[in-house]
């Protein structure tokens, strides 16, 4: 927990980013925020590639923690930062030139206590700008001091105090998603089981004939409603996806439901 006062600008930034073999994306995100960063850790559940080496070579503060859950990850890696003013990325992702000089910006004259950005994704090489996915608004930099990571698993967010003050910045941060379609496919099948398990956990109900209208109900929100049909054939795959692991959420909640 931090004592810190109010610091007279400009502010001294913390990057926090968690990891698990990341050794594809790390180096990317590392280069990416140098120039923003007064300190820069990376916290890893224990990566079995090349993450750590990259990271040192890199000169990021490396730390190694047991995944317990990405909220639970993402909030004991800000007990590593140096200081309360945090900007939190994953390893798959990089701020582009206007973001970052946005927060260099801020960082001489900040004003708020936490500020929103845009997350543009790149899937498969294509840059998808509907389908939900865009501008997938996100906190990322905030006062550590006034807020926590929250939401349900995988899909955490940060929280801050029901009175805090909120900007926004431009730019976007670019998130390098799937690789390949097969790659998307085994993260939805794997984030629909955690999310089913902290459903259960809250109590929540389900039944097929609710997971297959919470699946239909996915793909028109996303392909027809957020225009996912401009993004062409990759807006497809993605709401297809996206609709068929909203379904296997619900599904794997009422099978768990009929376990207990």
């Amino acid at each position: 927990m931090y004592f810190y006062t109010h610091m007279s600008n400009p502010i001294q930034l913390s990057v926090v980013i968690i990891t698990f073999n990341e050794e594809r994306n790390i180096a990317r995100c590392l280069d990416a925020v140098w120039g923003i960063a007064d300190d820069l850790v990376v916290v890893d559940s224990f990566s079995t590639d090349k993450t750590e080496l990259i990271c040192k070579e890199k000169g990021a503060r490396f730390v190694q923690h047991k995944f317990e859950g990405h909220i639970e990850q993402k909030n004991w890696a800000i007990t590593q930062a140096k200081f309360p003013y945090v900007f939190s990325l994953d390893a798959d992702e990089a701020p582009d030139v206007n973001l970052t000089a946005a927060i260099k910006a801020v960082k001489l004259d900040w004003r708020n206590d936490g500020y929103k950005m845009n997350r543009l994704t790149n899937y498969c090489g294509k840059w998808i700008r509907h389908c939900g996915w865009y501008p997938d608004t996100k906190l990322r930099l905030w006062d550590s001091t006034k807020g926590k990571w929250g939401g349900i698993n995988p899909h955490d967010k940060y929280e801050l105090n029901e009175s805090a003050k909120i900007g926004f910045l431009k730019g976007d941060i670019l998130h390098y998603s799937y690789y390949s379609i097969d790659e998307h496919y085994k993260q939805a099948d794997k984030f629909s089981s955690i999310a089913a398990t902290a459903l259960l956990a809250q109590g929540k109900k389900s039944s097929m004939l609710l997971a297959v209208m919470k699946g239909a109900a996915k793909f028109f929100r996303n392909y027809i409603i957020k225009l996912g049909f401009l993004d062409g054939k990759y807006g497809f795959v993605i709401c297809r996806i996206s609709a068929w692991e909203t379904y296997q959420k619900y599904h794997k909640l009422t099978k768990l439901i009929k376990e207990r």
